[in-house]
């Protein structure tokens, strides 16, 4: 091993730290960023023959629990097609037993046909990860049988990480289909989104600038307190709103309301920590300016290079409904949907394994196949700035 003298070194820390000038420190004498191959000339400081061991080690294999709101529904082992069935809200008629008339008739024969509605999903979509594995020829690169198991274990790990950041990845597309679809349905392709706000696509700048008479732009809102407070008292009061019956929420106009248990919110995290930061510290009672329960996540679509606003609040997708329709659009922060608006369904995952006695290897094929789907009847809203 080699040995480095850093007496020098420690000196001017020393000195630094009780009061002096800060020094240009040159730290490649003490930390050691790692050689990607072993020198094996390596050898002891006593006898300089001995070559150096390897004393411990370190597996990369923490596991991935990802972050993305949970829309995962039930699987089922026969049939594939998922079936929804709503009713619509029958109409009133006239109460007759207040109107009678002599001589009249009162015909109770007559039928009321329900207004029964039925969708169908009947899609998967599927993919697979293969992954090769050795046991006798790597045994004489480690010193023990718990040393090989941790390997081997590390491998399993990263096919286990793969797979969450594909479904999370997947579940995001979900949300983002939705997304595109309630803006394409709310805002005509020539609209402009910054002067456009509607009772599903709600442009929480635009409303916050014509109510206060200012005009702060998208991307100086989320460092604004009055316009972190606006929004979160719009969304939490969408909240609200929400839970009562209504055909306004949701793109196929029908009659739904989603009480608070199964209410989803999805919060862009910039914008729910403002929240936090400006409302919850400047408040004695906070319990009054808080968001209705959500999850959060980092980003809609992707981070980009440095996780600029233009990216994180981004979305550029092909619409599920009409692949000839393209939505690209900055500025969202959140939103809100019945949790059978959107999910992921009959999610199946399995191995298969094959073994080449031949090479003696055997190959595990991790398969995943799960069924995406949107339902435009059911209560979803979104939250934008622009």
């Amino acid at each position: 091993m080699e040995v480095k003298q850093i007496y020098t070194l420690v000196n001017e820390i020393t000195n630094e730290l009780l009061g002096s000038a800060i020094v240009k420190e040159d730290l490649s004498n003490v930390v050691d960023v790692g050689n990607a191959v072993f020198n094996s000339g390596k050898a002891d400081n006593y006898v300089k023959s001995l070559v150096n061991h390897i004393g411990r080690v370190i597996f990369v294999d923490r596991a991935y629990n990802g972050s993305v709101p949970s829309v995962l529904m039930d699987s089922w082992e026969f049939g594939s097609v998922l079936e929804k069935i709503s009713c619509d809200l029958p109409t009133a008629t006239e109460n007759q037993s207040w109107e009678l008339e002599n001589g009249q008739t009162y015909n109770p024969n007559v039928f009321y046909k329900p207004s029964v509605s039925v969708k169908f999903y009947n899609s998967k979509t599927t993919f697979e990860i293969p992954l090769s594995f050795t046991e006798m020829q790597i045994k004489e690169s480690f010193s023990n049988a718990e040393q090989l198991n941790g390997f081997l274990t590390m491998l399993y790990n990263s096919v286990e990480k793969s797979m969450t950041i594909k479904l999370d990845s997947l579940i995001m597309r979900t949300i983002n289909n939705m997304i595109g679809e309630t803006i394409n349905h709310e805002i005509p392709e020539s609209a402009n989104y910054s002067t456009t706000s509607t009772i599903k696509a709600v442009n929480l700048l635009k409303l916050y600038n014509d109510s206060h008479a200012t005009t702060i732009t998208a991307d100086k809102c989320l460092d604004n307190p009055d316009f972190i407070r606006y929004a979160t008292y719009i969304i939490s009061v969408y909240g609200e709103r929400i839970t009562k019956i209504s055909n306004l929420f949701n793109i196929g106009g029908k009659d739904r309301f989603t009480p608070k248990d199964v209410l989803r919110c999805v919060l862009l995290s910039d914008f729910k920590k403002a929240s936090e930061v400006f409302l919850k510290s400047d408040l004695y009672n906070e319990q009054y300016a808080t968001l209705p329960e959500s999850d959060s996540v980092p980003y809609w679509q992707g981070s980009g290079t440095n996780y600029a606003f233009s990216d994180i609040t981004k979305i550029h997708i092909q619409l599920a409904s009409d692949s000839k329709t393209e939505i690209q659009m900055t500025g969202i922060l959140g939103v809100m949907f019945d949790k059978d608006a959107l999910g992921v369904s009959n999610l199946n995952r399995r191995v298969t394994t094959n073994y080449n006695p031949k090479a003696e290897f055997y190959t595990n094929f991790y398969k995943f196949e799960a069924g995406y789907f949107n339902d435009m009847n059911e209560n979803f809203v979104v939250f934008f700035v622009a």
